[in-house]
């Protein structure tokens, strides 16, 4: 299963959940996202053909990320324009989540290990701008 979280017309994750399947390759973000994502599934014995990956000039406006929830449970908080509060997701083992625009924040509810997958390199606090977040009386958990 693939949820998008959305706010108007602007996607702010997408989460592929640890129970999605399907043949072959599905790219889940269009081409113009910085950061591609793909579910790939293929039988035993199928060969991809070796490769190098070109010199490609891009341009990276904002750092895209990924969370791969390896073990434990993680609720994910999204914010919108000016910091605003909109609405949280729980990721679980195997859960993968692409974080494309917008704000985020977290909090771990069972002991997580992730791996995180960005752009770089990190600039260090350059990178973000931090801010309070939404006090646990208000979460609004969207299954």
């Amino acid at each position: 299963m693939i949820e998008k979280i959305k706010y108007k017309d602007i996607e702010l994750g997408i989460i592929i959940r640890e129970n999605h399947h399907g043949d072959g390759i599905e790219f889940i973000t269009p081409d113009d996202y910085s950061q591609q994502l793909a579910y790939m599934h293929h039988p035993a014995g199928k060969k991809i053909d070796a490769h190098i990956h070109n010199e490609v000039h891009r341009s990276i406006r904002y750092t895209q990320e990924v969370l791969v929830i390896k073990k434990g449970k993680l609720r994910v908080d999204f914010y919108v324009e000016k910091c605003e509060y909109l609405e949280s997701r729980v990721l679980y083992e195997g859960d993968i989540i692409l974080l494309v625009s917008g704000g985020h924040g977290f909090e771990v509810l069972e002991e997580v290990e992730m791996v995180e997958i960005k752009q770089g390199p990190y600039a260090g606090e350059s990178d973000k701008t931090r801010f309070e977040g939404i006090n646990t009386e208000s979460i609004i958990l969207r299954e």
